[in-house]
C-alpha cells in the first residue's frame, strides 16, 4: 500500500511542477529574479533550492551523494535549463519508486546530513517528506505568481487525483 501511495506522490510531484511552471511562464525575468521575501528570496532561488534538495535526497536514496555546501547553492543559473532539470528530476523520482521492492519501504534510510552527522529515518516517511517539502515551496511560489498577476495554478493533490482518474 505504501508503494502505491508513494507512486501517486511521485506522479503528483511532476504534475504539480508542470502546473506551477506553466503559471510562471509569463513572469518577467526581472520578477523571476527579484527578492519576493521568500526564504530563498526569489522565484529562481526557491525553484533552484527545490532542485538542489531533490538532488541531495535522491543521492541519499540511491547511495550516490550529491555534494552541496548549503541549501542555497545555485545548481542552475539559466531559467529554462532549471525548469528542464526540475522536470527531469521529478521523472527520476518516479523511476526510482517504480523500481523499489515493496519491502524496502519498511526499511530505514541511513545517510550523513550536510554537516556529516549520521541520520537514521524511516525510508518511506523520508521519501514522502521529499514530496511534501516541494509542496510547501511550490505553494510559496504560487503565492508570488498571483501577486504578480498570474493565475494561481490548481496544484492540490485532489485535483491531480481527479484529473488522473485515480
Amino acid at each position: 500500500m505504501i508503494k502505491a501511495h508513494s507512486l501517486t506522490m511521485a506522479r503528483y510531484h511532476g504534475w504539480a511542477y508542470d502546473r506551477l511552471l506553466a503559471s510562471l511562464d509569463a513572469v518577467s525575468d526581472a520578477d523571476w529574479r527579484a527578492d519576493h521575501g521568500l526564504f530563498f528570496k526569489s522565484l529562481h532561488g526557491t525553484l533552484n533550492h527545490l532542485l538542489l534538495a531533490d538532488l541531495i535526497w535522491y543521492g541519499r536514496f540511491t547511495g550516490e551523494p550529491y555534494a552541496a555546501a548549503s541549501l542555497a547553492d545555485e545548481v542552475e543559473s539559466d531559467r529554462t535549463a532549471l525548469w528542464q532539470r526540475v522536470r527531469a528530476q521529478a521523472s527520476r523520482w518516479l523511476d526510482l519508486v517504480e523500481s523499489i521492492d515493496e519491502k524496502v519501504f519498511g526499511d530505514r534510510l541511513r545517510y550523513p546530513n550536510m554537516a556529516g552527522q549520521p541520520c537514521d529515518t524511516p525510508w518511506a516517511g523520508t521519501l514522502l517528506h521529499v514530496f511534501n517539502h516541494a509542496t510547501h515551496h511550490r505553494g510559496q511560489m504560487s503565492a508570488v505568481a498571483t501577486r504578480l498577476g498570474q493565475p494561481a495554478p490548481e496544484m492540490d493533490l485532489v485535483y491531480f487525483l481527479r484529473l488522473s482518474g485515480l
